[in-house]
């Protein structure tokens, strides 16, 4: 949920009663990594019903989780992924999801000494529509070592 002020809530649900801040948080946000949404706690951008506390402290079932998302974008990177021609494995694709075979070696996203040759770079490149979409589609990934299927 959004308000006027560029806040995101959600609310803790029963199942995530007594779980880690940060955690539930990552439930919550999803368009958002742990480690950011961890930063953010810390930060104290992110709270819960208004007080900050730290990222391993346990949430209750109905309190509201409160991101200042005005704060929080003005922390973010300016990271700009570019599409990058390589070939991916498409093992099936409709209208709303990709399954690729992703192979070992590929690294799934940019990141830390690895900001190309990624399948996130590959997607961008083979499908523009999701630079509209957080991560590029992205919910899940395998460690570079690691073949697999993977559903965007």
């Amino acid at each position: 949920m959004n308000d006027s002020n560029k806040h995101e809530h959600a609310v803790v649900p029963e199942a995530s009663a007594g779980r880690r801040f940060d955690q539930v948080a990552a439930k919550l946000f999803p368009d958002y990594s742990r480690e950011r949404l961890k930063q953010w706690i810390k930060e104290g951008v992110l709270t819960i019903d208004g007080h900050q506390l730290r990222p391993r402290d346990a949430v209750t079932a109905g309190a509201i989780l409160q991101l200042d998302v005005e704060h929080a974008e003005a922390s973010l990177p300016n990271t700009t992924i570019s599409p990058e021609d390589l070939p991916i494995d498409v093992v099936f694709a409709d209208a709303s999801l990709l399954v690729i075979n992703k192979p070992v070696g590929l690294v799934v996203h940019p990141g830390a000494g690895q900001h190309a040759g990624t399948l996130q770079n590959a997607l961008l490149f083979h499908y523009p529509m999701l630079e509209k979409i957080p991560r590029a589609g992205i919910v899940h990934r395998l460690d570079k070592d690691t073949s697999g299927l993977m559903v965007v």
